[in-house]
């Protein structure tokens, strides 16, 4: 079986991973870590906006009727 080595795809070019300087690598893992930490941040904001119509029900329930 050949080996396949690690590649990386910006804007169309493949960039085999070995011929990275150490910086670039450093980039790419500083961009792994930022895309992580969207991606948590994200999940947050999904939670945080549950708990939020949650809380405006639950609101919502204990006002008095107002009739007009």
């Amino acid at each position: 079986m050949a080996d396949i080595e690690p590649k990386l795809n910006i804007d169309g070019v493949e960039y085999l991973l070995k011929d990275l300087t150490e910086e670039a690598k450093a980039q790419i893992q500083s961009l792994q870590f930022v895309e992580a930490e969207i991606g948590r941040l994200n999940a947050l904001v999904a939670v945080a906006g549950t708990a939020r119509l949650a809380y405006q029900s639950a609101l919502k329930e204990l006002l008095p009727n107002q009739t007009h």
